[in-house]
């Protein structure tokens, strides 16, 4: 057992599975002997060399396209995107192209694939920079989409990704990068669409996700206090979700709080709500609360960017409503 970092986390979870399988490459802006813009491919070009890990052309068009070529064509690629944001320069080559491959080739052709990007905000990057995205994947069918947010969810979740047959799209929260946690040695390969839960409890269910996930415990540590007994759950996964594990829970404490970085116009938490309003409706014992991010670009100023980004205060907050 060793402490690692969630940075460190990707690489291992990258490694594990190049060692695994000859099969695996990894591509993308400085991920070779720069080791990464925010250090998450550190060693790996060392330990695999340059015909499994190298960087590419500034051009994310080319990323993606390299990526699902090199799928198509027997390897299991995995391509960082520097900063999530940028998948919009290239959406079409993965909304339309490498999402619907499989479909539109009546199974003949699948892509084992893996697109990596750091997402979410908090870090003062600015609007450009800072966006959570993963509703953005969520909407597109034939995409898998995680966001991890422990070192050893990170390991586990990277694996499965790379072992997955269809194309996985991992969010990697910059603002979690530094966090640790002790992570055994081994082999470690978790599920896809499993929800794991950091915190059992029985008067109301925060579901969260990510960078979130931290927020969502911090307020029920607060909420305890008051005696109050929240359940947090960690999505893990968007595509696939853990439905079961959702239902289960709110169906015991009667309440649901969503707690997501995303603008509130068509964020995740809208589907988690929708869910239980058909699933569990008689189960509710009050409204359903988003707490959200407003529907606006992420400021760049430290003061209004923390404004913007949900706080553990109003999480605590909108479970009081609720009472």
């Amino acid at each position: 057992m060793a402490q690692l970092t969630y940075r460190a986390a990707v690489a291992r979870g990258i490694a594990q599975e190049m060692e695994r399988d000859e099969r695996v490459v990894l591509l993308g802006e400085d991920v070779a002997k720069a080791g990464g813009v925010f250090k998450t491919t550190e060693g790996l070009y060392d330990r695999f060399g340059p015909t499994r890990v190298f960087d590419t052309p500034i051009s994310e068009q080319a990323i993606t396209g390299a990526v699902m070529g090199a799928a198509m064509n027997g390897l299991i690629p995995i391509g960082e995107l520097m900063f999530s944001d940028f998948l919009a320069v290239c959406w079409d080559i993965v909304a339309n192209q490498i999402a619907k491959t499989r479909y539109m080739t009546d199974g003949q052709i699948s892509l084992p694939l893996v697109l990596r990007c750091a997402n979410g905000g908090g870090t003062r990057f600015g609007g450009q920079h800072s966006q959570s995205l993963e509703n953005w994947a969520m909407a597109v069918p034939g995409l898998k989409v995680l966001a991890p947010s422990t070192p050893f969810d990170m390991v586990g979740l990277m694996a499965a990704a790379i072992r997955d047959p269809d194309p996985v799209v991992v969010f990697e929260h910059k603002k979690l990068f530094a966090t640790k946690q002790d992570v055994p040695e081994g082999e470690i390969v978790e599920r896809l669409g499993v929800a794991t839960v950091p915190r059992r409890g029985s008067d109301v269910t925060i579901v969260a996700l990510a960078a979130m996930v931290p927020v969502a415990l911090e307020a029920a540590e607060t909420l305890a206090e008051q005696g109050v007994s929240a359940e947090v759950i960690d999505l893990r996964s968007l595509v696939p979700l853990d439905t079961a594990t959702l239902l289960e829970s709110v169906t015991r404490t009667g309440r649901l709080i969503t707690v997501e970085e995303n603008p509130r116009l068509c964020g995740w938490g809208a589907e988690i709500s929708s869910i239980v309003a058909e699933e569990a409706m008689w189960d509710l014992d009050g409204p359903i609360v988003r707490v959200t991010t407003p529907h606006i670009p992420l400021p760049a100023a430290a003061e209004i960017e923390d404004l913007a980004i949900p706080s553990a205060d109003q999480v605590v907050a909108a479970v009081l409503t609720t009472a």
